[in-house]
């Protein structure tokens, strides 16, 4: 039986409220249901940090292509690292934003999408859409799979893939409050949403950077204090904040001269990204899909349409203008045209690129490469698994090296069940691992034991999606997954791995 998603939810970071605890649960469930208290709830201002992704791509040095995470752009050598803007709420903040997201709008926002049977199949970003036995929910497997079984049954067919540029950071306040009163059938946003509303359209924010010292870590010695004083934050409370020397910024995102964007991060803004979309894919819905006999799915600002061969330029004309309509942009750089046709006697993918048809360049859908004839992970997904393999060894041989150093020992093992667990095939059964959870209680610390659901690891996904998707294909590109562990583990001084024989 499918259980639905809880909306209080523990979370273990440090803020600048104190932590809420499941003991406590029954409190704050009876604060969040008085909607008065909502509507005058004072917002603390959140966190910002950025999260990095270092991409290798293909790119064009001095006439030659080669995989970089560095590109040439208009003369200049630039990085193509892709920075993530997080922002998260305090705990108190975030039980609200959940709560009126999974009870309240949510809801709301399903009935819309149950009314119309393609509407309700196109949205599948930030949903819990139950499989067809109704055993589970859907994961990107099956999202992934639907569009590709879909291109197999329709043989020759275009694929359009678009992308939102700037997403979240450039959703219109105004245009967002009006869907939302129509989500809840309202004129005006009643006070209590409306002051949601404030919190996540005039927000401010303090970047974690500020709050260490220097560029490496926080005061310690201030953490604990305060945590023997029974607040297990960064400050005693948001006056101290306000009176330091923290800058607290606030959102300047601009767009045509007007206020822009939603912090992403926060357990309500995926719902608001889903709900202020809706305008769009109505009109998708109605114009291509019942209009047109076409494929419409939407993962978040993922679009994906499949077409006939001689309606893209029909596709890529009414995107343009519904999307005006709700004040986006559709980014010109990510627009991809995949041809599928048959090719020898299979069917075959063809990227559409400068009007010119390449050969056997696959369409590119939430992390597989569908070829047609195979189905295969994304090769970057892969690179980076097997990438951060190695650096997680590599920073367990430096962790090693000083213990050796400090303590003077000759020898020092490394622990292989963790890594196992998390880049071999034994990582792949679910289990319940021994772990530990600290709380503050009467300015003491309480540490109690548990066992936590590991669910498994990256090659455990690889192996459901070759068996959803029937693609054996998959399993056999992490054959060599083993020895490239092993090998790693070789390349360093640990006393308890053996070298390999051709070394």
């Amino acid at each position: 039986m499918i259980q639905n998603k809880d909306w209080f939810k523990e979370r273990a970071y440090p803020h600048f409220t104190n932590k809420t605890p499941n003991r406590i649960r029954k409190g704050v469930e009876k604060y969040i249901k008085n909607q008065n208290r909502v509507a005058t709830h004072s917002f603390s201002p959140l966190i910002f940090k950025e999260i990095k992704q270092r991409r290798f791509k293909a790119s064009e040095f001095n006439g030659e292509l080669r995989r970089s995470h560095k590109k040439i752009s208009k003369d200049t050598v630039q990085s193509t690292t892709k920075i993530r803007e997080i922002l998260y709420s305090t705990h108190i903040d975030s039980h609200i934003y959940s709560y009126y997201t999974h009870k309240i709008i949510g809801p709301k926002y399903e009935e819309q999408l149950k009314k119309d049977t393609d509407l309700d199949l196109a949205i599948t970003a930030y949903r819990r859409v139950k499989t067809k036995d109704g055993t589970k929910h859907k994961n990107n497997i099956h999202f992934a799979k639907d569009v590709f079984d879909e291109i197999k049954k329709r043989g020759s067919c275009a694929v359009l893939a678009f992308d939102i540029e700037n997403f979240f950071p450039s959703l219109n306040h105004k245009s967002l409050k009006t869907i939302w009163c129509e989500i809840l059938g309202c004129k005006s946003l009643p006070k209590d949403h409306y002051n949601i509303f404030k919190a996540v359209t005039n927000y401010s924010y303090v970047r974690l950077s500020d709050l260490k010292i220097g560029k490496r870590g926080f005061d310690e010695k201030k953490l604990a204090q305060l945590r023997k004083d029974g607040n297990d934050t960064y400050f005693k409370s948001i006056k101290d904040l306000v009176n330091s020397d923290i800058i607290i910024h606030k959102n300047q995102k601009k767009k045509d001269g007007a206020t822009v964007g939603i912090p992403q991060g926060l357990p309500i803004s995926a719902l608001l990204a889903n709900i202020y979309m809706l305008p769009f894919d109505l009109n998708i819905i109605e114009s291509l899909v019942k209009g047109k006999g076409m494929f419409y799915r939407r993962y978040s600002d993922d679009i994906i349409l499949i077409c006939s061969l001689n309606e893209e330029d029909q596709v890529v004309k009414t995107i343009s203008e519904e999307i005006k309509k709700i004040k986006l942009t559709i980014s010109v750089e990510k627009k991809e045209v995949t041809i599928f046709k048959e090719y020898q006697g299979r069917l075959q993918s063809f990227r559409l690129d400068e009007k010119q048809l390449k050969f056997n360049l696959p369409l590119c859908y939430l992390g597989f490469e569908f070829y047609g004839y195979q189905t295969l992970i994304k090769s970057k997904n892969l690179s980076t698994f097997y990438r951060e393999m190695k650096m997680a060894i590599k920073r367990k041989s430096a962790r090693v090296n000083r213990i050796k150093e400090k303590y003077l020992l000759d020898e020092a093992p490394i622990f292989k069940a963790k890594i196992n667990r998390l880049y071999s095939h034994k990582g792949t059964k679910s289990r319940r691992t021994p772990t530990k959870r600290t709380e503050l209680r009467n300015g003491s610390q309480i540490t109690k034991s548990f066992k936590r659901k590991y669910r498994g690891n990256f090659i455990k996904y690889a192996y459901l999606a070759s068996d959803a998707m029937d693609a054996p294909e998959i399993k056999k590109q992490l054959r060599r997954h083993s020895f490239l562990l092993r090998n790693t583990l070789t390349n360093y001084d640990f006393s308890n791995v053996g070298k390999t024989k051709s070394q």
